[in-house]
């Protein structure tokens, strides 16, 4: 006897979630600040960009050969693209093409493929190539430029542009520091506070990111419009991004109360540097961020008082990338004892009262 096969072959419904449409989304959220940052900084920033990329790129597929595996589904689910992007925005805009390909090799080679490739890797492959170059060439990681909108008479042509790229142009003549640089130093003067911010912040300004900085982190406001839009989307939970900016918040409000003349309130601290880049973008990598509700908020608080800390007290100005890495470090800490509860049973693995579980049902 024929018996027909059933019309549904399996009892598994895809959800129509994947790598690579994360990917897409993630990066149409950058997408803004990046086309806005490539229009502030011109030429040298585009050129920037487009080599870091090519280089995450083409290490990626490297790799994945010498270990025999398949490049077409690797290279096209955008993971390394998008390790490579969120890796130029966090360069100064006119850093000489060596650094984007030191850094490209350093946060595919080093900090992702070594350990196993997409998902493996316990630290954030980006912010591990930053730290990488900002310890080893600290001279051009912290040469920062102002605002030279393409277009405009300051705007280098693309001739200016290719010599500034091969680090032929002189740093004296374009470099500077960010807000946070300029305020650190100043405050480790003896100047005011008042005085310092009066000339070098404006919230306004900040927020649309009419100031100097990396190449994709001076706006504030694209960044957090793009990141309001992947947790509508459900790419990233609210968790780490509301634990960070609130602890970030609640630290700068309570110093600043403590002692206006040397501690910035929270203004300062959420429109300054990489605070939105990091809370959306970089701290909520999967792979490298706990897997709970609740160890995401732990995870996302210990970013924002890391940051706070580093920004007030330690060595950097800026302490978004060492903030994230300290707390990847911590991951698996957090996911050991803030564990998801098995249907049936309680936090600490027993059975409910009543629950229907397979002891029960010997």
């Amino acid at each position: 006897m024929h018996i027909a096969p059933p019309a549904i072959a399996g009892p598994f419904v895809h959800g129509g979630a994947s790598i690579a449409r994360d990917m897409r989304l993630v990066m149409l959220a950058l997408l803004p600040a990046t086309l806005f940052g490539l229009w502030q900084f011109g030429w040298p920033a585009l050129l920037l960009f487009a080599i870091t990329l090519a280089t995450v790129v083409v290490t990626e597929a490297l790799c994945l050969w010498l270990a025999g595996r398949p490049l077409r589904p690797f290279l096209g689910d955008g993971s390394a693209l998008l390790t490579g992007w969120l890796l130029a925005l966090s360069l100064p805009p006119w850093a000489p093409w060596w650094i984007g390909v030191i850094g490209g090799v350093i946060a595919i080679l080093i900090a992702k493929q070594v350990f196993g490739g997409i998902g493996q890797n316990p630290f954030n492959p980006a912010m591990v190539a930053r730290v990488a170059l900002l310890i080893a060439f600290p001279v051009e990681m912290t040469s920062f430029v102002a605002p030279v909108p393409l277009g405009s008479d300051a705007a280098p042509g693309l001739g200016a542009a290719l010599a500034i790229f091969q680090g032929g142009a002189p740093i004296d003549a374009y470099s500077g520091a960010t807000t946070l640089g300029v305020v650190r130093t100043a405050l480790d003067q003896g100047e005011t506070l008042s005085g310092i911010l009066g000339t070098s912040f404006a919230p306004f300004s900040a927020a649309l990111g009419l100031h100097g900085g990396s190449l994709g982190e001076t706006s504030a406001l694209l960044l957090l419009l793009g990141g309001l839009g992947l947790i509508l989307t459900r790419v990233i939970g609210w968790q780490i991004p509301a634990a960070m900016l609130g602890t970030l918040a609640l630290l700068a409000t309570v110093m600043h109360l403590h002692d206006p003349t040397h501690y910035p309130d929270a203004t300062y601290h959420l429109l300054g540097g990489a605070t939105m880049l990091g809370a959306f973008f970089i701290a909520t990598d999967p792979t490298t961020s706990p897997v709970t509700a609740r160890g995401r908020l732990i995870f996302g608080a210990g970013c924002g008082l890391l940051i706070y800390v580093i920004r007030t007290w330690a060595g950097y100005p800026e302490g978004v990338a060492f903030a994230v890495l300290l707390m990847n470090a911590c991951t698996p800490v957090i996911d050991h004892y803030v564990r998801p509860r098995i249907h049936g049973r309680d936090r600490r693995g027993r059975a409910l009262v009543g629950a229907e579980t397979p002891e029960a049902r010997r």
